[in-house]
């Protein structure tokens, strides 16, 4: 839209039809795999198609996968600007990932630029503990055009939720990592008064591929004793083994059985219609183990709705640049992943629904801040003004 020319090199797709979208041209590549599992496929013609584009700059989003591991080798002789973005090194204090952190600053230090979205968090740290200092700190965000919209008054109907509910909104693919289980748990631990109603919208993808049981983990064994360890692969072997009895459907299904004035409903809703579920809600909560800069706590912002959020990737920081957001005591293990006693989430939740001025006041405050600082046209103006003095710098 700004007059640039925009290519993007990406995982070859079978469902994949068209090599353009919006302008931007598709470039697939059949790889699999990263640098510690191992990389397949064309890895050589990606390297070529980097090497021989007639580009003026390179982004590269996100460590421990292969459109970043696979150019390591190539690094040195890419001739125009090189920028990357780490997205928080999420294996940083895996066993598997030892030799790849070992080896990785003197591949940081061969780009002219590394963005971070946080001031402070592993990925951050782990550059400057490694003496590295051209970087820059830009901010996520969200989307104008999708966000600056009305509220739509026929939302709960369409659901089947009561009007006069109290209406909590988590939003994450269903990996098993994004606090669904401890958020249900806890809505199901929460203590209401017969006369109040609450409900819970668990929204995310591939929920039923993921609830088939063992399936495709076997395929992906070999993979995770690699990168995590063979005891935390045969733990989630066990788990897919065991069943879904504690599923957060199943769990969900429990608590619409037995508690009346609850709800839970578990959705993969379309994007226009999630807009409105970030709209609708009262509170959206977050308690995910693991993330970078998470994009839905700056959309919950932009929706004019409060968050309560436990302490993972830069939540403190994006509850303190919105003032939309409310922190839940949480604690972080040995591994960097965030948890959260279910009982303190419920206790902080079931708080939350009578304090309405404060609710009204953080989802205002979100909102201005979002408008100010956090759209996508504002972020976008940062890495456009980066990338021309990068580019200029190689001219």
């Amino acid at each position: 839209m700004r007059g640039h020319q925009v290519t993007v090199a990406t995982t070859s797709l079978p469902m994949r039809d068209f090599d353009m979208l919006n302008g931007v041209d598709i470039k697939g590549f059949d790889v699999k795999g990263n640098w510690v599992s191992g990389m397949t496929g064309e890895v050589r013609e990606y390297q070529e198609f980097v090497l021989g584009g007639d580009f003026d700059v390179v982004m590269i989003y996100a460590a421990q996968q292969w459109t970043f591991d696979a150019v390591w080798a190539v690094l040195d002789k890419i001739p125009y600007a090189k920028v990357f973005i780490p997205c928080g090194f999420s294996g940083l204090y895996e066993p598997g990932y030892t030799k790849y952190f070992k080896e990785l600053p003197y591949v940081l230090k061969k780009f002219d630029q590394l963005i971070f979205n946080a001031t402070k968090y592993r990925d951050i740290d782990y550059a400057r503990a490694h003496g590295i200092t051209q970087f820059s700190i830009l901010p996520n965000g969200a989307s104008e055009i999708e966000f600056d919209v009305t509220a739509d008054p026929l939302f709960r109907a369409r659901h089947a939720i009561p009007e006069q509910s109290f209406l909590f909104l988590t939003v994450g693919s269903f990996t098993g990592l994004k606090g669904h289980h401890e958020l249900v748990n806890a809505f199901a631990k929460m203590q209401l008064p017969e006369t109040q109603h609450a409900t819970l919208v668990l929204n995310g993808n591939e929920v039923s591929r993921l609830e088939k049981g063992l399936g495709d983990l076997s395929k992906k064994f070999v993979g995770l004793v690699k990168t995590h360890g063979l005891l935390y692969a045969l733990n989630q072997a066990v788990k897919k083994m065991i069943g879904s009895s504690s599923s957060p459907r199943k769990v969900g299904e429990a608590i619409n059985k037995l508690q009346t004035n609850k709800l839970v409903l578990v959705t993969d809703l379309p994007r226009k219609e999630l807009t409105q579920a970030f709209v609708a809600a009262d509170l959206f909560v977050f308690a995910s183990n693991i993330e970078y800069s998470p994009l839905v706590l700056f959309e919950t912002a932009a929706a004019g709705t409060p968050f309560l959020t436990v302490d993972v990737g830069n939540a403190v920081e994006i509850a303190q640049w919105t003032g939309a957001g409310v922190m839940c005591p949480s604690a972080m293990d040995k591994k960097g992943y965030t948890r959260v006693d279910e009982a303190v989430l419920a206790q902080s939740m079931a708080a939350l629904m009578n304090q309405t001025e404060l609710l009204e006041s953080l989802g205002r405050a979100g909102k201005l801040n979002w408008h100010q600082r956090f759209t996508w046209e504002r972020v976008t103006n940062q890495y456009e003004q980066l990338f021309s003095r990068l580019i200029g710098s190689h001219q």
